[in-house]
């Protein structure tokens, strides 16, 4: 049965309870401001419990506006400014979760991904904010102010949306709000809340949308690269990967369908279709010296058995078959000077053009999103529409990988709560 209700008032309403918006309905929650967050699935924080191999990459010890990509470079400096990682650690601190320092400063829970959910949500209960699943929204329209001297008071939007859980009957809610703060995400996995409707929401209130794409992706690749590639699955090794003018040092992996790890990941937000990729397999060593050197010593051994030092074995076969396949059989010490140079070379600007990536299904972010031209930096606000705000993955603003697009959302939702 479908039923309608009176309208409900809020304060404050927040479409989507993930990581920004959880953080900033407990903001605003602890000012005073009655607050509900409305949720389309199932359950709240979905990403934050698959995060990070469910230990959750929270945040990043090192901060710096470096780390974030996009068209206003400069937009998330205040946010990021007004609450740091040492403002969210002290939070995790507080509720005596325990976690680790790892590699590139990236800050994990030592125990479960659901330590810092459960932190958000103990949180949120102590400030009353009202949480509702399975709510969507159909439609949101803008109560133009009846009286200018009460406009701060106003109740600017009308909301419309349906509850459509299993265990209680559908039902259809108006609610009414002062402040509005769409923090549903971007476009990344689908699975697991990912939709484009923050997108639409804000082409509704006249605002651009840069190019979306998917960030922090694995490459896929085709033909004998694709075939090498499947060959090579689960193979690891240590590389330098670059892109458009930026480095990234960090381990690569080897999939059934193409590239993967940590250092094509970060690329992956610097690559456009049709590009290359170069990767440098020996990071660490002068190659080329080192083969010339190895030369001098009259050595026997073969190349790829002298490679295999520093790479995995199977990965210089493979190379073998690309670069020196006359030279298989070939004594290091009965190669050309000049066959050992171009092997050198290759090996440290190995050229590779992606056919693509995963795309969203598997991707952590949405690279783009709402431009920040017409929001206010301090308060996430648009700045020509009263009371309605954007957080997190749904704005133009990326972070690289290791805790820092969590950063973003606890710092944008902290900074909208405050205000709205």
């Amino acid at each position: 049965m479908i039923y309608d209700s009176q309208t409900r008032k809020y304060d404050v309403v927040i479409l989507g309870a993930g990581a920004a918006g959880l953080m900033a309905g407990l903001t605003a929650g602890f000012r005073g401001r009655s607050v509900l967050i409305l949720e389309r699935s199932n359950m709240v924080g979905k990403k934050i419990l698959m995060s990070g191999g469910g230990r959750c990459n929270f945040t990043n010890q090192y901060i710096d506006y470096d780390n974030f990509l996009s068209d206003n470079s400069h937009f998330c400096i205040g946010a990021l400014n007004g609450y740091t990682a040492n403002d969210f650690i002290q939070m995790v601190d507080r509720h005596n979760i325990q976690y680790e320092i790892r590699k590139h400063n990236q800050l994990f829970c030592i125990n479960s991904s659901s330590d810092i959910l459960e932190m958000l949500l103990a949180e949120c209960s102590m400030a009353k904010v009202d949480i509702e699943t399975h709510s969507k929204v159909d439609s949101i329209s803008y109560l133009e102010p009846q009286n200018e001297n009460d406009k701060d008071d106003q109740y600017r939007y009308m909301l419309n949306s349906e509850y459509n859980g299993k265990k209680q009957r559908v039902r259809s809610d108006k609610i009414s709000c002062k402040s509005l703060i769409i923090a549903t995400g971007g476009l990344s996995v689908p699975t697991l809340g990912g939709s484009g409707f923050g997108y639409d929401l804000a082409k509704n209130f006249s605002l651009d949308i840069t190019n979306l794409s998917a960030g922090l992706v694995p490459f896929t690749f085709s033909g004998n690269i694709q075939m090498m590639v499947k060959r090579l699955s689960g193979v690891s090794t240590y590389v330098n990967v670059t892109c458009n003018g930026k480095t990234f040092r960090e381990h690569i992996l080897f999939t059934h369908r193409g590239l993967s790890g940590p250092a094509i990941l970060q690329i992956s937000n610097y690559w456009k279709a049709g590009q290359s990729i170069s990767i440098d397999l020996f990071p660490d060593q002068n190659l080329t010296d080192l083969l010339l050197k190895q030369k001098e010593k009259q050595s026997r051994i073969l190349i790829k058995t002298y490679l295999s030092h520093f790479l995995p074995r199977s990965l210089a076969n493979e190379l073998q078959t690309m670069f020196w396949p006359d030279f298989a059989q070939t004594a290091i010490s009965e190669v050309p000077d000049k066959s050992l140079i171009l092997i050198g070379s290759e090996l440290t600007k190995w050229t590779l053009i992606p056919a693509g990536t995963e795309g969203y299904r598997t991707a952590e972010v949405t690279r783009g999103g709402v431009s920040t031209e017409k929001i206010s930096s301090k308060t996430m606000e648009v700045k020509d529409q009263p009371g309605l705000y954007f957080v997190g993955e749904v704005l133009d603003v990326t972070g690289h990988l290791g805790g820092f697009n969590f950063q973003w959302a606890w710092s944008s939702g902290y900074a909208a709560g405050l205000y709205a």
